[in-house]
């Protein structure tokens, strides 16, 4: 029998907000253990952030490539027909994870943190037992916390097996398909799809909403939706999925009637639920938002000394969410003052162009605050967006008409993700207009537009 180990904190999930939470006490001096049934860094590193943007780079360069061997690029630029070898794209982005991977294990060493690799079944709010490859470990602690992130959403009509794969699956994937159905138009849908799309399959997106990316407003869309166009991707907007037919076809039913779409495989990517299955959780009392983990601005559940970051604790399910959270339970346990209070969390959606959301939408702003200042700049005006072919799309930023306080930031462009940290920092700094529309702004940058749509909103433009 294996030895009992005892530890002052034990996280259960090796995801982002685990294996952060886990160094943050290990370096603060608190004898920790975590707890990883797989891979350390979770589904973000190994099967989803870090994966899907490295095949969407790949994806870019290829099509890049290709739109200089179809046509005299007005860069000058003509290059030979390439071809694509998904199996080295796949061992590349492999590789990435691979190193990722090993820098999360180095951090976690250099903190003194115990890794145990396996299962986790809760017995109680103190104890867990482990079933690792040498037999069942137990695990005691004086604080624990869940951090077992989510897994995909599977459809009753379409379950996962055969040529239905959720995004894990297509990610591994070695072969290109050449007719791709995507169930579901939201962020991963869109993404993938995208890079598909590039790669050369044909790709056709379903979803019972009426738009793409319904989570985002229809302006910032819309220049997703026109690339898609561009890039031959079919839409079956408003339709539902009946299931796969006796001849392989997937059925759906639209407003015109049922259709059936010949699919090589077909992506189910209609959202993520939390992971609190099998776990032994129903042998802890927790109050429960729904599937997620309640819990309050310190991450504490409804037990003393049980603690729930990520993507258990509900939207929105981000990586770096669930890695401040980690932060905050960190240092609460190590007897240092902390709430979780964030008054914005980027949104990023890796699509093409890319788009950025940071605070509530234009219309949720107009009903919190009745009165609003918006500006908003186009590429088409930017002289860095000119250089990079990236004129389509836009920054807005949105204000409170009475004291000009930031309240909104968004945009749709090439290479706007790297505009979220600035977008972060100015709501979260309390920003006013008169602030960023006097800040200078590096030229040429895609940043110049953030300052000319505040210099818009306060009339200066």
């Amino acid at each position: 029998m294996m030895k009992e180990i005892r530890c002052k904190l034990l996280v259960v999930g090796a995801g982002p907000g685990g294996y952060v939470c886990a160094a943050r006490a290990g370096e603060r001096g608190v004898d920790t253990v975590i707890v990883e049934e797989r891979r350390v860094g979770g589904t973000c590193l190994n099967v989803g952030c870090i994966p899907s943007k490295a095949l969407i780079h790949a994806a870019d360069e290829f099509a890049r490539l290709n739109e200089y061997a179809s046509r005299r690029s007005p860069l000058g630029i003509a290059a030979a027909q390439p071809s694509l070898d998904l199996a080295q794209t796949i061992a590349w982005k492999d590789a990435i994870v691979g190193k990722l991977d090993g820098g999360v294990a180095g951090l976690l060493k250099r903190a003194h943190v115990k890794v145990v690799l396996g299962r986790a079944r809760f017995r109680d709010g103190k104890t867990v037992v482990v079933q690792t490859e040498t037999g069942e470990q137990t695990i005691r602690a004086e604080s624990v916390v869940i951090a077992t992130g989510s897994e995909p959403i599977e459809l009753a009509s379409l379950p996962f097996g055969g040529i239905v794969v959720s995004s894990t699956g297509l990610l591994a994937a070695t072969e290109l398909p050449r007719r791709l159905v995507v169930v579901g138009a939201g962020y991963i849908g869109v993404e993938l799809g995208t890079a598909f799309a590039k790669f050369g399959s044909q790709v056709t997106l379903v979803d019972v909403a009426p738009r793409i990316l319904p989570q985002y407003d229809a302006e910032l869309t819309r220049p997703v939706a026109q690339r898609l166009a561009a890039l031959g991707v079919g839409l079956k907007l408003g339709a539902a999925v009946q299931g796969l037919s006796s001849d392989g076809r997937l059925s759906i039913e639209t407003g015109t009637g049922v259709e059936r779409l010949d699919a090589d495989r077909i992506l189910v990517a209609v959202g993520r639920r939390p992971a609190v299955a099998d776990w032994g959780l129903e042998e802890l009392v927790l109050d429960r938002d729904g599937p997620f983990v309640r819990v309050d601005d310190r991450c504490r559940t409804s037990m003393r000394g049980v603690y729930a970051i990520g993507d258990v604790t509900g939207e929105p399910m981000l990586a770096h969410r669930a890695m401040m959270q980690g932060e905050v339970v960190a240092d609460l346990v190590a007897q240092r003052k902390r709430v979780f209070e964030p008054r914005a969390i980027p949104a990023i959606c890796f699509t093409d162009p890319e788009i950025v959301s940071v605070g509530p939408s234009v219309d949720e702003a107009r009903r919190t605050h009745a009165e609003v200042r918006i500006g908003m700049v186009p590429f088409s005006a930017n002289g860095r967006a000119m250089t990079l072919h990236g004129e389509s799309g836009f920054v807005r930023i949105v204000a409170r008409a009475d004291n000009h306080v930031v309240v909104a930031m968004q945009a749709v462009g090439t290479a706007v993700s790297e505009l979220s940290a600035s977008f972060g920092l100015a709501l979260e700094m309390g920003a006013r207009l008169e602030d960023i529309a006097g800040t200078i702004h590096a030229h040429p940058t895609l940043g110049e537009a953030v300052q000319e749509a505040a210099a818009r909103a306060l009339a200066r433009s």
